[in-house]
């Protein structure tokens, strides 16, 4: 099974994995192994404590080992430091390299 990183850039991000991704980790049919995920710019709002899907992605964190990691910069400018669930990573792209990059095949923007 090939494995995957994910940067989330889109401004669907939130619909792109909350409806789409997300629900098929979950359910073992999204066909690839994720092992990480990179939220950037505004998706950095999707990996905050209360938000619905951070706690989904906190728990697919905890069951499958998924790596997350939010942008460092795009934190710092909005604020949020200390309001990210506590599986969220802070930090910059060679962070998340250096974190999956031996563990992926590819890593996707979505």
């Amino acid at each position: 099974m090939k494995r995957v990183a994910y940067i989330v850039e889109s401004s669907l991000g939130n619909y792109i994995l909350g409806q789409m991704i997300v629900p098929q980790i979950e359910e073992d049919r999204h066909s690839v192994e994720v092992k990480g995920m990179f939220f950037i710019d505004n998706n950095v709002y999707l990996l905050m404590k209360g938000n619905p899907l951070a706690e989904r992605l906190a728990k697919l964190n905890k069951e499958k080992g998924i790596y997350l990691q939010a942008c460092d910069q795009c934190v710092y400018m909005r604020n949020l430091e200390g309001a990210l669930i506590d599986e969220a990573k802070i930090g910059c792209f060679p962070d998340f390299y250096k974190a999956i990059i031996n563990e992926v095949d590819f890593i996707i923007t979505i």
